[in-house]
């Protein structure tokens, strides 16, 4: 049979989804329409992105006087535009180091893939070449591009693409000490950085434990390692702070955002890198290094735009602590499940996501069961993230009592249809 349509849809099986796709034609605050006019929940803000909904009319009054004043200009060299400058100089004022520099891009895996290029060339400027070697956390997600594919810790991710960037290793998600004995393992002298996502989202909603953020962020200082913190998804109100890691009292050497700082109306993200690690770029001086790396749309005045207008959004709204204000709420709704026969785990109450396991013996009986569970919560009006033992959610940060009650009875029903079927 010929193709429907040749569109090729990332993470997706096209034999599958071909003629099968969902298509989806509007949004307004928390919800979608399909082409049927069915409207759905979107519980995981579309990518773990649209953290105030959709629809906003300001954000599109915003891009379409961008686009009459300056529809674009690039940022190399000498090169800057209003809305680059402002949301630079907004961003860097939220910071947690003050002084932080903010180098912009066109989304998350690009600043990962920056964050990693920045570590080795800070090393290689300041008389240390050596220090190249990366290490990232089992189950960590940062993205698909060259560095992130080596660095995220799902070996899925890796199958066909290899060899990829290294030297990388990789230690367990939940174990301090682990990263301590790797560090010494490798030779501080050699290694760069360490990449850690405050909460492992594609990885299954994995919470840090007690104590290990601020462990890992000490042990990277001691031994002059740079502590990436990957906040594409912690970022925006998700944790309940404008990064995800300020939520803790450390100063991560470089912070990665995308997804929220446009609310995920254009794609943009951002590096922030604190002024230690900056300073070799920035020292004045005749003949000080350039750093020779940055995507085509860096700066972009339209997405810059749309970012300082979702910056308003969240002040004006405050929807940033809302991540923290909800975890309960949510955790409560979904405790229940626990108690289901084809659950085995429930993860939630750090920040607004969550995420839900089936049991060995569910997902041995049917490999297939994690998408057969998102479609029973799309026939309960719900769109979830299927993930490899089950699925997660993160909702807009303006979902409320409502949307809650629609959780709490949408899953055990999806969760009976599944065991159903």
């Amino acid at each position: 049979m010929q193709p429907t349509n040749p569109l090729w849809h990332p993470f997706a099986d096209m034999g599958a989804v071909d003629g099968d796709r969902m298509i989806i034609t509007r949004g307004a605050g928390s919800y979608v329409w399909d082409d049927q006019d069915r409207r759905y929940f979107d519980a995981t803000a579309s990518l773990w992105y649209a953290n105030f909904g959709h629809g906003r009319e300001e954000i599109a009054d915003a891009v379409a006087a961008q686009l009459r004043k300056l529809d674009s200009y690039n940022l190399f060299g000498y090169y800057a535009n209003e809305p680059a400058l402002k949301l630079a100089e907004r961003v860097s004022a939220l910071a947690p180091t003050p002084g932080s520099k903010v180098f912009l891009a066109s989304g998350g895996g690009d600043v990962v893939d920056t964050a990693a290029k920045v570590a080795r060339a800070h090393f290689f400027h300041t008389g240390r070449p050596e220090k190249t070697h990366f290490i990232g956390r089992r189950l960590g997600y940062h993205g698909t591009h060259g560095f992130g594919t080596a660095i995220g810790g799902l070996a899925p991710n890796r199958v066909g693409f290899e060899p990829l960037q290294e030297p990388v290793s990789h230690v367990p998600f939940d174990d301090a000490a682990a990263l301590e004995a790797e560090i010494q393992r490798v030779g501080a002298e050699r290694v760069a950085a360490f990449f850690c996502e405050p909460v492992i989202g594609a990885g299954g909603v994995q919470l840090p434990p007690p104590g290990y953020i601020e462990a890992v962020a000490e042990i990277c200082k001691r031994h002059d390692v740079l502590f990436v913190a990957d906040c594409v998804i912690a970022g925006f109100g998700r944790l309940g702070t404008w990064f995800g890691i300020d939520r803790w009292p450390v100063q991560p050497d470089m912070i990665t955002v995308a997804k929220g700082i446009t609310g995920g109306t254009i794609p943009l993200g951002a590096l922030i890198a604190a002024p230690r690690v900056a300073e070799p770029f920035f020292t004045g001086k005749p003949g000080a290094p350039i750093l020779r790396h940055g995507p085509t749309y860096a700066g972009h005045p339209v997405a810059c735009a749309a970012a300082n207008v979702t910056l308003d959004i969240y002040e004006r709204e405050g929807l940033i602590a809302r991540g923290r204000e909800l975890e309960k709420p949510l955790a409560d709704v979904l405790s229940g499940l626990i108690s289901h026969p084809l659950v085995a785990e429930v993860r939630a109450g750090l920040g607004f996501l969550a995420a839900v396991d089936l049991t060995d013996d569910v997902l041995e009986a049917d490999p297939g069961a994690s998408g057969k569970l998102q479609r029973a919560c799309r026939e309960e009006g719900v769109l979830v993230r299927p993930l490899a033992k089950g699925f997660a959610i993160s909702p807009p940060l303006i979902a409320d009592e409502p949307e809650l009650d629609l959780l709490g009875n949408a899953f055990p029903r999806a969760l009976d249809r599944l065991e159903l079927s």
